[in-house]
Protein backbone atom coordinates (compact mmCIF):
# COMPACT_ATOMS: atom_id res chain seq x y z
CA UNK A 1 0.00 0.00 0.00
CA UNK A 2 2.82 2.40 0.91
CA UNK A 3 4.39 1.67 -2.47
CA UNK A 4 1.27 1.87 -4.60
CA UNK A 5 -0.28 5.00 -3.07
CA UNK A 6 2.58 7.39 -4.00
CA UNK A 7 2.53 5.91 -7.47
CA UNK A 8 -1.23 6.55 -7.81
CA UNK A 9 -0.77 10.12 -6.59
CA UNK A 10 2.05 10.60 -9.08
CA UNK A 11 -0.21 9.20 -11.80
CA UNK A 12 -2.91 11.78 -11.04
CA UNK A 13 -0.30 14.54 -11.07
CA UNK A 14 0.95 13.22 -14.41
CA UNK A 15 -2.59 13.27 -15.81
CA UNK A 16 -2.91 16.94 -14.89
CA UNK A 17 0.44 17.83 -16.47
CA UNK A 18 -0.40 15.91 -19.64
CA UNK A 19 -3.73 17.73 -19.94
CA UNK A 20 -1.95 21.09 -19.60
CA UNK A 21 0.56 20.05 -22.26
CA UNK A 22 -2.21 18.81 -24.56
CA UNK A 23 -4.01 22.16 -24.28
CA UNK A 24 -0.80 23.99 -25.13
CA UNK A 25 -0.27 21.75 -28.16
CA UNK A 26 -3.98 22.10 -29.10
CA UNK A 27 -4.59 18.37 -29.29
CA UNK A 28 -7.04 16.18 -27.39
CA UNK A 29 -5.64 15.13 -24.01
CA UNK A 30 -6.78 11.45 -24.35
CA UNK A 31 -4.26 11.11 -27.18
CA UNK A 32 -1.37 12.05 -24.89
CA UNK A 33 -2.77 9.95 -22.06
CA UNK A 34 -2.96 6.75 -24.08
CA UNK A 35 0.53 7.32 -25.51
CA UNK A 36 1.82 8.05 -22.01
CA UNK A 37 0.23 4.83 -20.79
CA UNK A 38 2.16 2.95 -23.46
CA UNK A 39 5.44 4.64 -22.54
CA UNK A 40 4.92 4.21 -18.79
CA UNK A 41 4.36 0.50 -19.28
CA UNK A 42 7.89 0.21 -20.68
CA UNK A 43 9.58 1.64 -17.58
CA UNK A 44 11.23 -1.04 -15.41
CA UNK A 45 10.44 -1.48 -11.73
CA UNK A 46 6.95 -0.03 -11.68
CA UNK A 47 4.48 -1.64 -9.23
CA UNK A 48 1.71 -3.75 -10.72
CA UNK A 49 -1.70 -2.19 -10.16
CA UNK A 50 -4.22 -5.02 -9.85
CA UNK A 51 -7.92 -4.21 -10.21
CA UNK A 52 -10.73 -6.71 -9.88
CA UNK A 53 -12.31 -6.94 -13.37
CA UNK A 54 -15.76 -7.22 -11.81
CA UNK A 55 -15.35 -3.73 -10.34
CA UNK A 56 -14.20 -1.99 -13.53
CA UNK A 57 -17.70 -1.22 -14.76
CA UNK A 58 -18.96 -0.27 -11.32
CA UNK A 59 -16.08 2.11 -10.54
CA UNK A 60 -15.79 4.00 -13.80
CA UNK A 61 -18.91 3.75 -15.96
CA UNK A 62 -21.72 5.08 -13.69
CA UNK A 63 -20.20 8.52 -12.98
CA UNK A 64 -18.92 8.94 -16.56
CA UNK A 65 -22.34 8.16 -18.04
CA UNK A 66 -24.15 10.25 -15.43
CA UNK A 67 -22.01 13.30 -16.13
CA UNK A 68 -22.48 12.88 -19.88
CA UNK A 69 -26.27 12.75 -19.42
CA UNK A 70 -26.15 16.01 -17.46
CA UNK A 71 -24.05 17.71 -20.13
CA UNK A 72 -26.00 16.77 -23.24
CA UNK A 73 -28.87 18.81 -24.69
CA UNK A 74 -32.01 16.69 -24.39
CA UNK A 75 -33.81 19.03 -26.77
CA UNK A 76 -31.22 18.43 -29.48
CA UNK A 77 -31.41 14.69 -28.85
CA UNK A 78 -35.17 14.77 -29.52
CA UNK A 79 -34.63 16.83 -32.65
CA UNK A 80 -32.15 14.38 -34.18
CA UNK A 81 -33.38 11.19 -32.54
CA UNK A 82 -33.66 9.24 -35.80
CA UNK A 83 -30.04 9.75 -36.80
CA UNK A 84 -28.83 9.31 -33.22
CA UNK A 85 -30.86 6.12 -32.81
CA UNK A 86 -29.56 4.63 -36.04
CA UNK A 87 -25.94 5.32 -35.09
CA UNK A 88 -26.37 4.25 -31.48
CA UNK A 89 -28.05 0.91 -32.21
CA UNK A 90 -28.03 -0.14 -35.87
CA UNK A 91 -24.50 1.05 -36.60
CA UNK A 92 -23.14 -0.50 -33.40
CA UNK A 93 -24.71 -3.86 -34.24
CA UNK A 94 -23.48 -3.69 -37.85
CA UNK A 95 -19.97 -2.84 -36.61
CA UNK A 96 -19.98 -5.70 -34.08
CA UNK A 97 -21.23 -8.10 -36.75
CA UNK A 98 -18.48 -6.99 -39.16
CA UNK A 99 -15.81 -7.52 -36.51
CA UNK A 100 -17.26 -10.92 -35.60
CA UNK A 101 -17.24 -12.19 -39.18
CA UNK A 102 -13.76 -10.90 -40.00
CA UNK A 103 -12.10 -12.18 -36.80
CA UNK A 104 -13.86 -15.55 -37.06
CA UNK A 105 -12.42 -15.95 -40.55
CA UNK A 106 -9.02 -14.44 -39.80
CA UNK A 107 -7.99 -15.61 -36.32
CA UNK A 108 -7.59 -19.36 -35.73
CA UNK A 109 -9.87 -20.61 -32.95
CA UNK A 110 -11.74 -17.31 -32.73
CA UNK A 111 -15.45 -18.20 -32.62
CA UNK A 112 -18.38 -16.02 -33.69
CA UNK A 113 -19.22 -15.51 -30.01
CA UNK A 114 -15.70 -14.24 -29.32
CA UNK A 115 -15.97 -12.06 -32.41
CA UNK A 116 -19.19 -10.47 -31.12
CA UNK A 117 -17.54 -10.03 -27.73
CA UNK A 118 -14.66 -8.14 -29.32
CA UNK A 119 -17.11 -6.24 -31.55
CA UNK A 120 -19.16 -5.17 -28.54
CA UNK A 121 -16.00 -3.92 -26.86
CA UNK A 122 -14.58 -1.84 -29.71
CA UNK A 123 -17.76 -0.70 -31.49
CA UNK A 124 -18.75 2.35 -29.34
CA UNK A 125 -16.95 5.64 -30.15
CA UNK A 126 -15.77 7.52 -27.09
CA UNK A 127 -17.56 10.70 -26.01
CA UNK A 128 -14.58 12.03 -24.06
CA UNK A 129 -12.17 11.76 -26.98
CA UNK A 130 -14.59 13.30 -29.46
CA UNK A 131 -15.51 16.13 -27.09
CA UNK A 132 -11.86 16.90 -26.37
CA UNK A 133 -11.08 17.13 -30.07
CA UNK A 134 -14.14 19.28 -30.80
CA UNK A 135 -12.76 21.92 -28.41
CA UNK A 136 -10.33 22.97 -31.12
CA UNK A 137 -12.71 23.02 -34.12
CA UNK A 138 -16.06 24.69 -34.73
CA UNK A 139 -18.88 22.49 -35.97
CA UNK A 140 -22.62 23.17 -36.30
CA UNK A 141 -24.86 22.43 -33.33
CA UNK A 142 -26.66 19.72 -35.34
CA UNK A 143 -23.48 17.70 -35.93
CA UNK A 144 -22.36 18.19 -32.33
CA UNK A 145 -25.75 17.03 -31.01
CA UNK A 146 -25.65 13.90 -33.19
CA UNK A 147 -22.16 12.97 -31.98
CA UNK A 148 -22.97 13.63 -28.31
CA UNK A 149 -26.30 11.78 -28.42
CA UNK A 150 -24.77 8.82 -30.22
CA UNK A 151 -21.88 8.56 -27.77
CA UNK A 152 -24.30 8.52 -24.83
CA UNK A 153 -26.54 5.75 -26.16
CA UNK A 154 -24.06 3.57 -28.04
CA UNK A 155 -22.40 2.63 -24.76
CA UNK A 156 -25.62 0.90 -23.70
CA UNK A 157 -26.15 -0.92 -27.01
CA UNK A 158 -22.55 -2.10 -27.27
CA UNK A 159 -22.45 -3.32 -23.68
CA UNK A 160 -25.68 -5.27 -24.21
CA UNK A 161 -23.97 -7.03 -27.13
CA UNK A 162 -20.91 -7.55 -24.92
CA UNK A 163 -22.99 -9.11 -22.14
CA UNK A 164 -24.80 -11.56 -24.44
CA UNK A 165 -21.54 -12.54 -26.12
CA UNK A 166 -19.93 -13.07 -22.72
CA UNK A 167 -22.73 -15.47 -21.77
CA UNK A 168 -22.41 -17.30 -25.09
CA UNK A 169 -18.66 -17.74 -24.64
CA UNK A 170 -19.09 -18.96 -21.07
CA UNK A 171 -21.95 -21.43 -21.72
CA UNK A 172 -21.15 -22.40 -25.30
CA UNK A 173 -24.74 -21.87 -26.40
CA UNK A 174 -27.12 -19.07 -27.34
CA UNK A 175 -30.91 -19.45 -27.16
CA UNK A 176 -32.59 -16.77 -29.29
CA UNK A 177 -35.96 -16.91 -27.51
CA UNK A 178 -34.44 -16.40 -24.08
CA UNK A 179 -32.05 -13.80 -25.45
CA UNK A 180 -34.93 -11.78 -26.97
CA UNK A 181 -36.80 -11.69 -23.66
CA UNK A 182 -33.63 -10.83 -21.78
CA UNK A 183 -32.90 -8.05 -24.27
CA UNK A 184 -36.36 -6.51 -23.81
CA UNK A 185 -36.02 -6.62 -20.03
CA UNK A 186 -32.53 -5.15 -20.17
CA UNK A 187 -33.70 -2.23 -22.32
CA UNK A 188 -37.15 -1.53 -20.88
CA UNK A 189 -36.26 -2.55 -17.34
CA UNK A 190 -33.06 -0.53 -17.33
CA UNK A 191 -34.78 2.59 -18.64
CA UNK A 192 -37.71 2.18 -16.24
CA UNK A 193 -35.50 1.60 -13.20
CA UNK A 194 -33.40 4.64 -14.09
CA UNK A 195 -36.45 6.89 -14.45
CA UNK A 196 -38.00 5.62 -11.21
CA UNK A 197 -34.80 6.11 -9.22
CA UNK A 198 -34.25 9.50 -10.85
CA UNK A 199 -37.71 10.59 -9.66
CA UNK A 200 -37.01 9.26 -6.15
CA UNK A 201 -33.70 11.12 -5.99
CA UNK A 202 -35.31 14.36 -7.19
CA UNK A 203 -37.97 14.05 -4.49
CA UNK A 204 -35.28 13.32 -1.88
CA UNK A 205 -33.37 16.49 -2.82
CA UNK A 206 -36.58 18.53 -2.65
CA UNK A 207 -37.91 17.13 0.62
CA UNK A 208 -34.68 16.84 2.63
CA UNK A 209 -33.10 20.00 4.10
CA UNK A 210 -29.96 19.63 2.01
CA UNK A 211 -27.27 22.22 1.39
CA UNK A 212 -24.66 22.42 -1.38
CA UNK A 213 -22.16 19.90 0.11
CA UNK A 214 -24.86 17.32 0.81
CA UNK A 215 -26.46 17.86 -2.62
CA UNK A 216 -23.12 17.27 -4.33
CA UNK A 217 -22.37 14.22 -2.16
CA UNK A 218 -25.74 12.72 -3.09
CA UNK A 219 -25.19 13.28 -6.81
CA UNK A 220 -21.86 11.48 -6.54
CA UNK A 221 -23.45 8.29 -5.18
CA UNK A 222 -26.73 8.37 -7.13
CA UNK A 223 -25.34 6.96 -10.41
CA UNK A 224 -23.81 4.06 -8.48
CA UNK A 225 -27.18 3.28 -6.90
CA UNK A 226 -28.87 3.38 -10.33
CA UNK A 227 -26.30 1.09 -11.86
CA UNK A 228 -26.12 -1.36 -8.94
CA UNK A 229 -29.89 -1.75 -8.46
CA UNK A 230 -30.48 -2.26 -12.21
CA UNK A 231 -27.69 -4.85 -12.38
CA UNK A 232 -29.06 -6.68 -9.35
CA UNK A 233 -32.38 -6.96 -11.19
CA UNK A 234 -30.53 -8.27 -14.30
CA UNK A 235 -31.37 -5.27 -16.47
CA UNK A 236 -29.06 -2.71 -18.08
CA UNK A 237 -27.25 -0.61 -15.49
CA UNK A 238 -25.91 1.59 -18.28
CA UNK A 239 -29.41 2.47 -19.54
CA UNK A 240 -30.56 3.04 -15.96
CA UNK A 241 -27.80 5.60 -15.39
CA UNK A 242 -28.38 7.29 -18.77
CA UNK A 243 -32.17 7.56 -18.39
CA UNK A 244 -32.00 8.52 -14.72
CA UNK A 245 -29.32 11.09 -15.45
CA UNK A 246 -31.34 12.65 -18.28
CA UNK A 247 -34.43 12.79 -16.05
CA UNK A 248 -32.57 14.54 -13.24
CA UNK A 249 -30.63 16.85 -15.55
CA UNK A 250 -33.82 18.25 -17.05
CA UNK A 251 -35.11 19.03 -13.53
CA UNK A 252 -31.94 20.51 -12.09
CA UNK A 253 -33.60 23.91 -11.62
CA UNK A 254 -36.35 22.33 -9.52
CA UNK A 255 -34.33 20.52 -6.86
CA UNK A 256 -30.87 22.16 -6.84
CA UNK A 257 -30.25 25.76 -5.81
CA UNK A 258 -27.73 28.02 -7.49
CA UNK A 259 -24.99 27.19 -4.97
CA UNK A 260 -25.36 23.45 -5.51
CA UNK A 261 -25.35 23.85 -9.29
CA UNK A 262 -22.26 26.05 -9.40
CA UNK A 263 -20.17 24.05 -6.94
CA UNK A 264 -21.41 20.72 -8.29
CA UNK A 265 -20.32 21.63 -11.81
CA UNK A 266 -16.71 22.17 -10.68
CA UNK A 267 -16.63 19.04 -8.51
CA UNK A 268 -18.01 16.81 -11.26
CA UNK A 269 -15.74 18.27 -13.91
CA UNK A 270 -12.64 17.46 -11.84
CA UNK A 271 -13.93 14.05 -10.73
CA UNK A 272 -14.71 12.87 -14.26
CA UNK A 273 -11.44 14.25 -15.58
CA UNK A 274 -9.45 12.17 -13.05
CA UNK A 275 -11.50 9.04 -13.77
CA UNK A 276 -10.93 9.41 -17.51
CA UNK A 277 -7.22 9.93 -17.02
CA UNK A 278 -6.82 6.92 -14.75
CA UNK A 279 -8.70 4.54 -17.01
CA UNK A 280 -6.65 5.62 -20.04
CA UNK A 281 -3.44 4.93 -18.17
CA UNK A 282 -4.56 1.61 -16.68
CA UNK A 283 -4.36 -0.24 -19.96
CA UNK A 284 -0.79 0.97 -20.42
CA UNK A 285 0.21 -0.27 -16.99
CA UNK A 286 -1.24 -3.69 -17.78
CA UNK A 287 0.23 -3.91 -21.28
CA UNK A 288 3.41 -5.87 -20.35
CA UNK A 289 1.31 -8.57 -18.70
CA UNK A 290 -0.98 -8.69 -21.77
CA UNK A 291 2.01 -9.00 -24.11
CA UNK A 292 3.49 -11.77 -21.92
CA UNK A 293 0.17 -13.62 -22.08
CA UNK A 294 0.14 -13.43 -25.88
CA UNK A 295 3.70 -14.71 -26.11
CA UNK A 296 2.88 -17.53 -23.70
CA UNK A 297 0.31 -18.80 -26.19
CA UNK A 298 3.01 -18.94 -28.86
CA UNK A 299 1.54 -16.12 -30.97
CA UNK A 300 4.14 -13.70 -32.35
CA UNK A 301 3.62 -10.09 -31.28
CA UNK A 302 3.72 -8.97 -34.91
CA UNK A 303 0.74 -11.22 -35.65
CA UNK A 304 -1.25 -9.73 -32.77
CA UNK A 305 -0.42 -6.22 -34.00
CA UNK A 306 -1.57 -7.19 -37.50
CA UNK A 307 -4.87 -8.43 -36.09
CA UNK A 308 -5.29 -5.12 -34.24
CA UNK A 309 -4.63 -3.08 -37.38
CA UNK A 310 -7.10 -5.16 -39.41
CA UNK A 311 -9.82 -4.82 -36.77
CA UNK A 312 -9.22 -1.07 -36.70
CA UNK A 313 -9.64 -0.95 -40.47
CA UNK A 314 -12.88 -2.94 -40.20
CA UNK A 315 -14.21 -0.48 -37.60
CA UNK A 316 -13.39 2.56 -39.69
CA UNK A 317 -14.79 0.96 -42.86
CA UNK A 318 -18.02 -0.17 -41.16
CA UNK A 319 -18.62 3.29 -39.72
CA UNK A 320 -17.96 4.95 -43.07
CA UNK A 321 -20.37 2.61 -44.85
CA UNK A 322 -22.96 3.18 -42.14
CA UNK A 323 -22.59 6.97 -42.34
CA UNK A 324 -23.20 7.09 -46.08
CA UNK A 325 -26.02 4.54 -45.81
CA UNK A 326 -27.66 6.71 -43.14
CA UNK A 327 -27.30 9.77 -45.37
CA UNK A 328 -28.89 8.01 -48.36
CA UNK A 329 -31.73 6.61 -46.24
CA UNK A 330 -32.40 10.04 -44.70
CA UNK A 331 -32.43 11.79 -48.07
CA UNK A 332 -34.84 9.20 -49.47
CA UNK A 333 -37.26 8.74 -46.58
CA UNK A 334 -36.88 11.87 -44.43
CA UNK A 335 -35.32 14.64 -46.54
CA UNK A 336 -36.84 17.35 -44.33
CA UNK A 337 -34.73 16.34 -41.30
CA UNK A 338 -31.40 15.94 -43.11
CA UNK A 339 -28.70 18.43 -42.04
CA UNK A 340 -28.49 21.11 -44.72
CA UNK A 341 -25.36 21.70 -46.75
CA UNK A 342 -24.65 24.52 -49.18
CA UNK A 343 -23.28 22.27 -51.92
CA UNK A 344 -23.30 18.68 -53.14
CA UNK A 345 -19.60 18.38 -52.27
CA UNK A 346 -20.17 19.32 -48.63
CA UNK A 347 -23.20 17.05 -48.46
CA UNK A 348 -20.99 14.16 -49.54
CA UNK A 349 -18.23 15.10 -47.07
CA UNK A 350 -20.56 15.30 -44.06
CA UNK A 351 -20.83 11.48 -43.62
CA UNK A 352 -17.05 11.30 -44.03
CA UNK A 353 -16.66 13.56 -40.98
CA UNK A 354 -19.20 11.56 -38.96
CA UNK A 355 -17.46 8.35 -39.98
CA UNK A 356 -14.03 9.70 -39.05
CA UNK A 357 -15.13 10.61 -35.50
CA UNK A 358 -15.06 7.01 -34.30
CA UNK A 359 -12.27 7.33 -31.73
CA UNK A 360 -12.42 4.60 -29.09
CA UNK A 361 -11.67 5.13 -25.43
CA UNK A 362 -12.92 4.68 -21.88
CA UNK A 363 -15.87 2.33 -22.43
CA UNK A 364 -13.82 0.00 -24.61
CA UNK A 365 -11.04 -0.11 -22.03
CA UNK A 366 -13.45 -0.80 -19.17
CA UNK A 367 -15.25 -3.52 -21.10
CA UNK A 368 -12.02 -5.25 -22.12
CA UNK A 369 -10.60 -5.15 -18.59
CA UNK A 370 -13.84 -6.55 -17.17
CA UNK A 371 -13.46 -9.84 -19.07
CA UNK A 372 -12.96 -12.50 -16.39
CA UNK A 373 -9.66 -14.33 -16.29
CA UNK A 374 -11.41 -17.68 -15.81
CA UNK A 375 -14.75 -19.13 -16.86
CA UNK A 376 -17.30 -20.48 -14.39
CA UNK A 377 -16.10 -24.06 -14.88
CA UNK A 378 -12.55 -23.05 -13.98
CA UNK A 379 -10.94 -22.90 -17.42
CA UNK A 380 -9.10 -19.82 -18.65
CA UNK A 381 -11.10 -17.39 -20.76
CA UNK A 382 -10.15 -18.04 -24.41
CA UNK A 383 -8.06 -15.39 -26.17
CA UNK A 384 -8.49 -12.88 -23.31
CA UNK A 385 -5.00 -11.41 -23.71
CA UNK A 386 -5.43 -11.15 -27.48
CA UNK A 387 -8.78 -9.33 -27.06
CA UNK A 388 -7.17 -6.91 -24.59
CA UNK A 389 -4.24 -6.31 -26.91
CA UNK A 390 -6.46 -5.75 -29.98
CA UNK A 391 -8.56 -3.32 -27.93
CA UNK A 392 -5.45 -1.36 -27.00
CA UNK A 393 -4.26 -1.24 -30.62
CA UNK A 394 -7.70 -0.05 -31.76
CA UNK A 395 -7.78 2.72 -29.15
CA UNK A 396 -4.23 3.79 -29.90
CA UNK A 397 -4.71 3.92 -33.68
CA UNK A 398 -8.13 5.58 -33.66
CA UNK A 399 -7.04 8.19 -31.12
CA UNK A 400 -3.71 9.01 -32.74
CA UNK A 401 -4.59 8.66 -36.43
CA UNK A 402 -8.19 9.84 -36.49
CA UNK A 403 -7.86 12.16 -33.50
CA UNK A 404 -4.90 14.06 -34.91
CA UNK A 405 -6.27 14.28 -38.46
CA UNK A 406 -9.95 15.09 -37.73
CA UNK A 407 -9.39 18.82 -37.01
CA UNK A 408 -7.48 19.20 -40.28
CA UNK A 409 -10.17 17.27 -42.17
CA UNK A 410 -12.83 19.66 -40.89
CA UNK A 411 -10.72 22.78 -41.36
CA UNK A 412 -9.14 22.18 -44.75
CA UNK A 413 -11.99 20.10 -46.14
CA UNK A 414 -14.27 23.10 -45.45
CA UNK A 415 -17.01 20.61 -44.64
CA UNK A 416 -19.08 23.08 -42.66
CA UNK A 417 -18.60 26.16 -44.81
CA UNK A 418 -22.02 27.44 -45.74
CA UNK A 419 -23.64 25.46 -42.94
CA UNK A 420 -23.15 28.01 -40.17
CA UNK A 421 -26.12 28.60 -37.99
CA UNK A 422 -26.97 31.97 -36.51
CA UNK A 423 -23.77 33.51 -35.14
CA UNK A 424 -23.42 32.80 -31.45
CA UNK A 425 -22.72 36.43 -30.63
CA UNK A 426 -25.92 37.53 -32.33
CA UNK A 427 -27.90 34.77 -30.65
CA UNK A 428 -26.62 35.85 -27.23
CA UNK A 429 -27.41 39.51 -27.94
CA UNK A 430 -30.90 38.62 -29.08
CA UNK A 431 -31.48 36.51 -25.98
CA UNK A 432 -30.23 39.28 -23.67
CA UNK A 433 -32.49 41.83 -25.36
CA UNK A 434 -35.43 39.52 -24.77
CA UNK A 435 -34.40 39.10 -21.14
CA UNK A 436 -34.15 42.86 -20.66
CA UNK A 437 -37.62 43.51 -22.04
CA UNK A 438 -39.10 40.66 -20.03
CA UNK A 439 -37.53 41.76 -16.72
CA UNK A 440 -38.38 45.42 -17.34
CA UNK A 441 -42.03 44.51 -17.83
CA UNK A 442 -41.94 42.27 -14.75
CA UNK A 443 -40.61 45.06 -12.51
CA UNK A 444 -42.94 47.68 -13.96
CA UNK A 445 -46.03 45.48 -13.61
CA UNK A 446 -45.35 44.18 -10.10
CA UNK A 447 -43.35 46.94 -8.37
CA UNK A 448 -44.30 50.10 -10.24
CA UNK A 449 -45.65 51.77 -7.09
CA UNK A 450 -42.38 51.12 -5.21
CA UNK A 451 -40.01 52.37 -7.91
CA UNK A 452 -40.74 56.03 -7.32
CA UNK A 453 -38.31 57.67 -4.94
CA UNK A 454 -36.22 54.54 -4.27
CA UNK A 455 -32.71 54.91 -5.66
CA UNK A 456 -31.88 51.22 -5.37
CA UNK A 457 -34.92 49.98 -7.25
CA UNK A 458 -34.54 52.61 -9.96
CA UNK A 459 -30.94 51.59 -10.54
CA UNK A 460 -32.04 47.96 -10.48
CA UNK A 461 -34.56 48.63 -13.22
CA UNK A 462 -32.16 50.68 -15.36
CA UNK A 463 -29.07 48.47 -15.02
CA UNK A 464 -30.35 44.96 -14.24
CA UNK A 465 -28.07 43.32 -16.79
CA UNK A 466 -24.86 44.71 -15.28
CA UNK A 467 -22.91 42.72 -12.76
CA UNK A 468 -23.92 43.49 -9.23
CA UNK A 469 -21.47 45.70 -7.34
CA UNK A 470 -21.23 45.94 -3.60
CA UNK A 471 -22.74 49.17 -2.26
CA UNK A 472 -24.21 50.64 0.90
CA UNK A 473 -27.40 49.47 2.55
CA UNK A 474 -29.44 52.19 0.88
CA UNK A 475 -28.64 50.63 -2.49
CA UNK A 476 -28.94 46.97 -1.54
CA UNK A 477 -31.17 46.58 1.47
CA UNK A 478 -33.25 43.50 2.32
CA UNK A 479 -36.22 44.65 0.23
CA UNK A 480 -34.07 45.26 -2.83
CA UNK A 481 -32.38 41.87 -2.40
CA UNK A 482 -35.74 40.12 -2.22
CA UNK A 483 -36.95 41.80 -5.41
CA UNK A 484 -33.64 41.14 -7.18
CA UNK A 485 -33.77 37.44 -6.28
CA UNK A 486 -37.34 37.31 -7.56
CA UNK A 487 -36.20 39.01 -10.75
CA UNK A 488 -33.46 36.40 -11.24
CA UNK A 489 -36.01 33.62 -10.83
CA UNK A 490 -38.19 35.43 -13.37
CA UNK A 491 -35.27 35.34 -15.79
CA UNK A 492 -34.85 31.60 -15.24
CA UNK A 493 -38.49 30.97 -16.01
CA UNK A 494 -38.20 33.07 -19.16
CA UNK A 495 -35.19 31.06 -20.31
CA UNK A 496 -36.90 27.75 -19.51
CA UNK A 497 -39.87 28.76 -21.66
CA UNK A 498 -37.59 30.07 -24.40
CA UNK A 499 -35.74 26.74 -24.41
CA UNK A 500 -38.91 25.05 -25.66
CA UNK A 501 -38.27 26.73 -29.02
CA UNK A 502 -36.39 24.16 -31.11
CA UNK A 503 -34.56 26.95 -32.98
CA UNK A 504 -32.90 28.31 -29.83
CA UNK A 505 -29.57 26.76 -28.86
CA UNK A 506 -29.74 25.03 -25.49
CA UNK A 507 -26.03 25.65 -25.05
CA UNK A 508 -26.68 29.40 -25.00
CA UNK A 509 -29.62 28.94 -22.64
CA UNK A 510 -27.46 26.97 -20.21
CA UNK A 511 -24.72 29.58 -20.40
CA UNK A 512 -27.19 32.30 -19.45
CA UNK A 513 -28.65 30.19 -16.64
CA UNK A 514 -25.14 29.68 -15.29
CA UNK A 515 -24.55 33.43 -15.32
CA UNK A 516 -27.80 33.95 -13.41
CA UNK A 517 -26.65 31.40 -10.82
CA UNK A 518 -23.37 33.30 -10.44
CA UNK A 519 -25.28 36.57 -10.05
CA UNK A 520 -27.45 35.06 -7.34
CA UNK A 521 -24.42 33.72 -5.49
CA UNK A 522 -22.76 37.12 -5.62
CA UNK A 523 -25.90 38.74 -4.27
CA UNK A 524 -26.08 36.35 -1.32
CA UNK A 525 -22.63 37.32 -0.01
CA UNK A 526 -23.38 41.07 0.02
Amino acid sequence: MHTVLPFLLAMVAGIVLLEIWATKLRIAYPILLVVAGLLVSLLPGLPHVKINPDLIFFIFLPPLLFEAAWSISFKEMKKWWRIIGSFAFLVVFFTALSVALVTNYLIPGFTIALGFLLGGIVSPPDAVSTGAIMKFVKIPKSASAILEGESLLNDASSLIIFRFALVAVGTGQFVWQEASLDFLWMVLGGAGIGLLLGWIFVMAHKKLPTDAPSDIALTLIEPYFMYWIAEQLHSSGVLAVVCGGLFMANRRLLFLNSTSRIRGYSVWESFVFILNGIVFLLIGLGLPEIVDGIRATGMPLSTAIRYGVIVTGVLIGARMVSSYAAMVATLIFRPSVAPRASSRRRQLLMPLMLGWTGMRGVVSLAAALSIPVKLDHGGFFPHRDLILFITFVVILLTLVVQGLTLPYLIKYGRIFDGMREEAEEEAVKKLKRGLKVHVHQFLKNKYDHELQGHVGLQRLLAHWEEKLKAADDDWMNDKTKTIYLEMLECQRQYLVELNKDVNVSEEIIRSQLYQIDLEEERLRVI
